[in-house]
């Protein structure tokens, strides 16, 4: 039974020293996946695009409470002069006017995050061939994301590859491709 130990013991340690000089050899990047999210211009133009969609129809929104609130101060205005029967329409009008606003402030709610998750699907797969085209133009044998709880900066490739994204942005320098720091 020892021998058997020993023996897989020292095939063990064999194994580990052979594999010592490939993973000194291996090229190993870090990216910051949500810096890349944040300061890229494609993220920022995508970003812009869907508040300006959406923009008219938040002004909407804010047009129809401005009005309803004028509504309810004229109600509690004239509250006194009114007859029950005005006062009773004109509360039921409210009532309405509210719950016709919140239905729409929903809509355009779930439209907006609808909309925000397609541009962020489709930024997603932008930055991952982004990153994946740096690594492979750089030599990189292995690049990490998330997960990461600590990496030299040696080892990260966000700068590099923000600069990339930088570049292909409208009105861009022409592409570069940087250098890793300390590489």
């Amino acid at each position: 039974m020892t021998v058997l130990k020993s023996t897989f013991l020292a095939l063990a340690a064999l194994v580990a020293c052979a594999a010592t000089p490939a993973l000194a050899q291996s090229k190993i990047g870090v990216v910051d996946y949500g810096r890349l999210m944040e300061e890229s211009p494609q993220a920022k133009t995508a970003l812009g695009a869907i508040r300006d969609e959406f923009a008219p129809k938040q002004k909407d929104l804010v047009t129809q409470q401005q009005v309803l609130k004028a509504k309810e101060d004229k109600l509690a205005k004239d509250a006194a002069t009114m007859s029950a029967d005005q006062r009773t329409r004109t509360e039921k009008e409210l009532r309405d006017g509210y719950r016709d606003l919140e239905r729409k402030r929903q809509e355009i709610q779930e439209d907006f995050n609808a909309r925000r998750n397609e541009e962020m699907s489709r930024l997603q797969r932008t930055l991952i061939e982004e990153v994946r085209s740096y690594a492979k133009a750089q030599g990189f044998d292995l690049v990490l994301a998330d997960g990461v709880l600590y990496a030299n900066t040696t080892l990260d490739i966000t700068p590099a590859v923000l600069a990339n994204l930088k570049s292909r942005a409208p009105g861009g320098a022409a592409p570069a491709v940087p250098k890793p720091a300390g590489k």
